[in-house]
């Protein structure tokens, strides 16, 4: 299996544990957005949603910045590709370790049992 560095993705899969911020991830996915818009939909107070925010922000996965007295927050799109590389390439090496128990099991169950 090829090597990460794990504690980045360590804290990516912390911040993504959560589904208050797998949402505000799927909405920066669309495009930034304000701190006040990422908290619309959600059911916890503006200092709970920058509270991830932060967590979300150490783990890399979103960027903010401020304008006039507006944060907006973008989606870190190499942080994310770096997630995906790690989920493609575990997803990868574990089919290839079904297909080799699939043809040892059909080596060696009798014909009808398998």
């Amino acid at each position: 299996m090829l090597q990460y560095e794990s504690q980045p993705l360590d804290r990516a899969f912390h911040a993504l544990s959560d589904p208050s911020r797998r949402a505000m991830i799927e909405r920066l996915s669309r495009g930034p957005a304000s701190v006040s818009e990422l908290a619309k939909p959600l059911p916890m107070t503006l200092s709970a949603v920058t509270q991830h925010l932060k967590v979300l922000e150490e783990a890399g996965l979103v960027r903010s910045g401020k304008e006039g007295r507006v944060r907006t927050c973008a989606l870190d799109a190499e942080a994310m590709a770096r997630v995906e590389r790690w989920i493609t390439d575990h997803k990868g090496f574990w089919e290839q370790r079904y297909d080799q128990l699939e043809a040892y099991l059909t080596q060696t169950l009798p014909t009808g049992e398998g």
